[in-house]
């Protein structure tokens, strides 16, 4: 191929192509469980999810809620994925073996935010959360009806493999992908480039900027201990029997269940089963989604 600016903005459009392919062939998850929050600065800060606000009788003036109470915050991180092609390969026509690695990079790009977001989720045993304590812990501070502070408990213990239960129907889901540029695929291709002239190498990239971090722990419940029936029930009363600062009910309804391929089977069997013990009505079956996610 003649190395000329017209078949460069071809070849340039091909691997757009590609890359664009492999951006959409993955199912995306991640907003299953996290919330999207545009992001303008580096670091952005969320006092407010020390607070979930209650409507109150107007009696007298209004109560204005202070949502600067917590100095949690999520600062973005930058992300790229760069190849290059070479100009002899350009020159002899030998391009076919790159059209493949441009639809990984879309894929791998498409990606990202599931394997950030999920892998947040295991790291939720180990990680602080706006109250500092673990977001998945047993003793997140939280005053009651008389004023008093105790502790709350949002994981069930145990050791082996993590599942998930989830309330994902409130504007604001368990975990937060906050993202200010999202990818975007780039190309140094001009014959007076740097790295064209200095090193006969055609460069082709894509980067964004984002990160992820929690929300409210109270939305979300984890368990080491086997998926069985009862331990699902625990998960559930413990969500729903959440409450506010002063015992406000949040009102919280579990919606769905996330696991891993390990608890796939026990995931099916208690929310698919419409039969358990040999013919019993199954009281779980339909009471959540159930996804199973690569990523755990």
């Amino acid at each position: 191929m003649l190395v000329n600016r017209a078949n460069l903005d071809s070849l340039r459009v091909g691997y757009s192509t590609a890359y664009q392919g492999g951006l959409g062939m993955a199912t995306s998850q991640w907003s299953q469980v996290a919330t999207l929050v545009p992001a303008t600065q580096k670091e952005q800060k969320y006092g407010w999810l020390g607070k979930v606000p209650g409507v109150r009788e107007w009696i007298g003036a209004r109560l204005v809620h202070a949502l600067e109470q917590h100095d949690y915050a999520i600062k973005e991180k930058a992300w790229e994925l760069t190849l290059g092609v070479d100009r002899d390969d350009i020159e002899t026509d030998n391009l076919g073996i790159y059209a493949p690695l441009f639809q990984e990079m879309g894929a791998s790009a498409g990606a990202k935010p599931d394997e950030l977001v999920f892998g947040l989720l295991s790291k939720g045993f180990s990680t602080e959360c706006y109250d500092h304590q673990y977001f998945f812990d047993t003793d997140h501070p939280v005053t009651d009806a008389d004023g008093k502070v105790t502790s709350v408990s949002n994981f069930g213990g145990g050791a082996g493999q993590a599942w998930f239960l989830m309330c994902t129907s409130r504007p604001l889901k368990p975990l937060i992908l906050q993202r200010r540029k999202d990818f975007e695929f780039v190309a140094k291709d001009a014959l007076t480039d740097d790295n064209v002239f200095n090193n006969k190498e055609f460069v082709y990239g894509t980067d964004a900027r984002f990160n992820a971090g929690f929300g409210f722990w109270q939305f979300a419940y984890a368990s080491k201990q086997d998926l069985t029936p009862a331990n699902y029930e625990a998960a559930r009363a413990a969500i729903t029997g959440m409450k506010g600062d002063h015992g406000r009910p949040l009102g919280l309804v579990p919606n769905l269940l996330v696991v891993n391929s390990a608890n796939e089977g026990a995931g099916k069997r208690i929310l698919q089963s419409q039969l358990v013990n040999g013919g019993e009505s199954n009281p779980w079956a339909n009471s959540a989604q159930l996804l199973v996610s690569p990523w755990l």
